[in-house]
């Protein structure tokens, strides 16, 4: 009982409960642009094609690693000498993506759907922006020993804000109009400034100067630069250069590992893309796939997760890995079943269960595969860089999932998405047998 009491004592830390709130924050945008989005535009006569293309829009997502020094570095001008570095940008940041949701929900998107897709994309551009500081800042406020509960107290709160704000979008979307289910949900993101708000402000990363000074030294050596101009540019290349030649040059297969990140949940990205245009045209309405895919899947990611973590601790990361992969891309067949059986709910029940058990170990075991990558001078740049290249197989390589829907049949679409997963199931296993069972960390 004593190991228990201790155990649990960690989460009444403030600083550990607030990742509940900080994850929830981070989670709804995603909740946002996923099943309420693509419910909006299928009530609104969207072609398939065109509402697969709409996975575009969170192209902000894999591109984040552009502008996440500028965040990770740069002070805001006022807001910053009042609350700090971290917490001025996430407050900034969240103030614009609350009158973002806003402003997607005013727009109809079978008038002027370019304003539609603009709005979309301002919105994922403020989500990912949002992801960088707020990774920065949970990285930064918690000790060592505080962040795997940290972690655990964040995944919740993000699921729980992904998960119920889509289904609560759903739900409402047959009571209410869609520009007063996305001002609803703009509204919780005031949930994420409170908590931001009371919370201090993270002391400043070691080694920052230290890396700073170091590229100051070698740019001034031999007349390479002088005074300012070294500063600036050592600034500038600690801030920006240093995360990825490091990335480079410390790990075997730095290729190969970038091919997998992309390859390894393709066909899942494929498969939700088209996920509920899926369900609505054969029969479903969105409260039933809200009840079902989301409060009830809710639970069943979730034992999806600890599956995974049992999984990893059994059989390390990357045996885990592939096993995660394998099952999570088989159970993209379990679409074929639901199709064959049309309009039933039990069967979406199982389908759901299926898919969310699975989807919920590939997940737990990805993320503990790219944070064994990160070196711990560079976390949030690299984490950011890391998911980014993820977010590309979610975004441009599964955007065709529409335009591949209108040409064959729901059964040959699903055996298709299954196949998809093939590849980075290959890649993985050849990284395994040239490489190790092991993560390949990076070197001290």
């Amino acid at each position: 009982m004593t190991g228990w009491g201790q155990a649990a004592k960690i989460y009444l830390d403030r600083r550990i409960a607030a990742m509940i709130f900080l994850g929830f924050s981070s989670g709804l945008p995603f909740g946002v642009l996923a099943d309420p989005l693509t419910a909006w535009l299928a009530d609104a006569g969207v072609s398939k094609t065109t509402i697969g293309l709409f996975a575009l829009v969170s192209l902000p997502f894999a591109l984040k690693f552009l502008w996440a020094p500028v965040i990770d570095r740069v002070p805001m001008p006022v807001l910053g000498r009042v609350l700090g570095r971290r917490r001025s940008w996430i407050v900034f940041i969240q103030i614009l993506l609350a009158g973002a949701i806003i402003g997607l929900g005013l727009t109809d998107p079978g008038a002027d759907l370019f304003r539609t897709g603009l709005l979309s994309v301002v919105v994922a551009f403020l989500a990912a922006s949002q992801d960088i500081a707020l990774d920065a800042y949970r990285v930064e406020i918690l000790n060592d020993d505080q962040l795997a509960a940290g972690t655990a107290n964040w995944t919740f709160g993000w699921r729980i804000a992904q998960v119920g704000g889509a289904a609560l979008g759903l739900i409402f979307a047959d009571v209410f109009s869609w520009p007063m289910v996305f001002t609803g949900m703009a509204v919780f993101m005031g949930v994420g400034i409170v908590v931001i708000l009371i919370n201090p402000e993270p002391p400043k990363p070691s080694g920052e100067d230290a890396i700073e000074r170091a590229a100051e030294n070698f740019l001034k050596r031999d007349g390479h630069l002088s005074g300012g101009l070294a500063r600036t540019a050592a600034k500038v290349y600690s801030a920006a250069a240093g995360p990825f030649v490091e990335f480079i040059s410390n790990r075997r297969g730095w290729l190969a590992i970038l091919a997998l990140i992309l390859l390894y949940k393709f066909g899942d990205a494929v498969l939700t893309v088209m996920k509920i245009p899926f369900f609505l045209e054969i029969g479903f309405t969105k409260t039933e796939i809200a009840g079902v895919t989301k409060f009830f899947g809710f639970g069943a990611i979730v034992i999806g997760g600890f599956l995974g973590g049992g999984l990893l601790a059994k059989t390390g990361i990357m045996r885990g890995l592939l096993i995660s992969g394998i099952l999570m891309g088989a159970s993209n067949l379990i679409f074929i079943a639901q199709a064959l059986a049309g309009n039933s709910l039990p069967m979406l029940t199982l389908t759901i269960a299926v898919e969310n058990i699975t989807t919920g170990m590939g997940t737990v075991a990805f993320v503990a595969y790219l944070s064994s990558l990160c070196n711990a001078a560079y976390t949030a740049t690299q984490f950011a860089l890391l998911t980014s290249f993820m977010a590309l197989s979610r975004t441009v390589m599964s955007s065709g999932a529409g335009w591949l829907a209108d040409h064959v049949d729901w059964i040959s679409f699903f055996i298709l998405t299954t196949l998809a997963a093939i590849p980075g199931l290959l890649l993985l296993m050849w990284m395994m047998r040239r490489y190790g069972a092991e993560p390949m960390r990076p070197s001290a």
